[in-house]
């Protein structure tokens, strides 16, 4: 059990951490610049998204898709009902002191970097032929070359 569900709780963690990082920055550095904190969420963002990225590239090399896919989709929403509802008692606020729309914009924004992350690591993955999957047709090739043919008598 501990094998299995202590690499989402890193990722989660991970995740969130980036979030919090941002959000201290932008409280305790730019608290009355809006442009610069819209920027480190930005910022946050890409970041979360190059290790959706980098999470996508190495996992996906050791096992299926299907295999890391959900424990990686249940990390990301972990980390994002995290900065949701946690995150912003940490800047001083509230989760619905933006109103309903930072809210939401928030998770949409959140689930698109963090979707968009993990599918250009997968397909840069494939791209390169470094997929689970091109690694086994490879293999599998490689032994049925080795083969010699059978010659047929009659």
């Amino acid at each position: 059990m501990r094998e299995r569900w202590l690499p989402v709780g890193v990722l989660a963690g991970v995740l969130f951490a980036v979030n919090v990082v941002a959000r201290l920055v932008t409280r305790f550095g730019f608290d009355s610049d809006p442009e610069i904190q819209d920027r480190a969420s930005l910022a946050m963002f890409v970041v979360i998204g190059l290790v959706l990225a980098v999470v996508a590239f190495v996992r996906g090399r050791r096992q299926p898709l299907a295999r890391w896919s959900g424990d990686v989709a249940v990390a990301v929403l972990a980390a994002m009902v995290l900065t949701i509802f946690v995150g912003p008692f940490l800047s001083g606020s509230a989760p619905f002191a933006g109103g309903a729309g930072e809210f939401f914009s928030q998770i949409w924004l959140y689930a698109a970097f963090a979707g968009g992350g993990a599918l250009v690591g997968y397909l840069v993955l494939t791209a390169f032929g470094l997929d689970h999957r091109s690694q086994s047709l490879k293999r599998y090739a490689e032994t049925t070359l080795a083969k010699p043919r059978r010659v047929v008598r009659r």
